[in-house]
């Protein structure tokens, strides 16, 4: 009775019959089921034309056109984040289990590792001269003189400020007066140096009204002209697309400034409403090089600040060399602030 009662508990009374399948072997079965056969190369072509259009959205984003709501700029504003299509794909491929699918998906990764792959790695140096940073410190800010302090921390030697409301300026003067000898405020946008400014003046950048300015920063190593700024801002309408149409102008006006300055070493910070891939800031984009996609880490999105999603604010050089480039702590902004560190050319080099 006793051997009876052991055989009933352990293996089914001796009747000899397979235990049940695990959860784990039944959810594997279902998995493998229908991998098998010639169908996996028919299924999932609507998948597999998916990643192909992924694919040449990404490869030939220049291509799309303005005509209609800007269409083509709003993509490349957000170009990276199209790559989050791929992981969908690849799933939908492994549920309809189609291997056409699958295979097709190694499309769209080609062309964004192509695109975005340098930016993965971090290729900032040691090196450098000279600190700079700029921040949008967003006119509605509730605590100026924190924000200012925050930025200063960073050990900038040159700091551009953008989006600077009269009433709060006097604010960020008594904040910064401490690190900064010398600091110029044109308009909307203001700069703060460690070392003597000359040559001051405004930046016509067809607005009516001040939001860009030009300076010779005195740097130990040489001089720099130190452009700041504020270009208008986009917006996305139901109604009219991604609107852009004095942003786009207001760039052309900075570009053909930079393209008549007789310094050699150009630095270029401000908020420019619009990413490295966004073909309406060519003018401005074609003639100078992005630090943090020459010696950054990451993307270096800047905004909106409590999600970054793209990178709006920028400093971008021309004769100076970048060394390295990042993004700073948050502020009391709707922008990070950004920073990079950059050696200047000696005239002649």
């Amino acid at each position: 009775m006793a051997r009876q009662a052991y055989m009933t508990e352990t293996d089914n009374g001796g009747s000899g019959s397979e235990p049940r399948p695990t959860r784990l072997r039944r959810l594997r079965e279902r998995l493998t089921r229908g991998w098998g056969d010639r169908r996996i190369w028919r299924r999932g072509l609507v998948l597999a034309a998916c990643s192909v259009l992924t694919a040449l959205v990404m490869l030939a984003h220049g291509h799309i056109p303005n005509a209609i709501g800007n269409l083509g700029s709003l993509v490349d504003t957000f170009l990276p984040w199209v790559g989050l299509l791929i992981p969908v794909l690849l799933v939908l491929g492994l549920i309809r289990k189609s291997a056409t699918a699958l295979i097709a998906t190694i499309l769209p990764v080609a062309v964004w590792l192509n695109l975005f792959g340098s930016l993965l790695t971090d290729k900032t140096a040691t090196g450098g001269d000279l600190t700079v940073a700029t921040h949008n410190v967003n006119a509605d800010n509730p605590d100026p003189s924190a924000t200012a302090r925050g930025v200063a921390a960073s050990g900038a030697d040159v700091l551009a400020l953008e989006e600077l409301k009269a009433s709060a300026v006097p604010t960020y003067e008594r904040a910064l007066e401490s690190t900064y000898e010398y600091h110029e405020v044109v308009g909307t946008v203001g700069l703060w140096s460690k070392y003597p400014l000359s040559d001051v003046k405004a930046v016509d950048i067809r607005l009516g009204w001040k939001r860009a300015m030009r300076a010779t920063v005195a740097a130990p190593t040489g001089q720099v002209a130190v452009y700041v700024a504020h270009l208008p801002s986009v917006r996305v309408k139901l109604e009219a697309g991604f609107t852009a149409r004095q942003r786009d102008r207001s760039a052309d006006a900075l570009g053909e400034a930079i393209a008549d300055e007789p310094l050699p070493n150009i630095v270029l910070l401000g908020d420019l409403n619009g990413t490295m891939n966004d073909r309406a800031l060519n003018a401005v984009t074609s003639q100078m090089r992005s630090t943090q996609g020459a010696v950054g880490s990451g993307f270096g999105f800047s905004w909106p600040a409590s999600f970054p999603m793209a990178r709006i604010d920028q400093i971008l050089v021309k004769g100076a060399e970048p060394e390295s480039s990042w993004t700073l702590p948050a502020t009391a902004s709707d922008h990070l602030p950004i920073a990079a560190r950059v050696r200047v050319t000696a005239q002649g080099d």
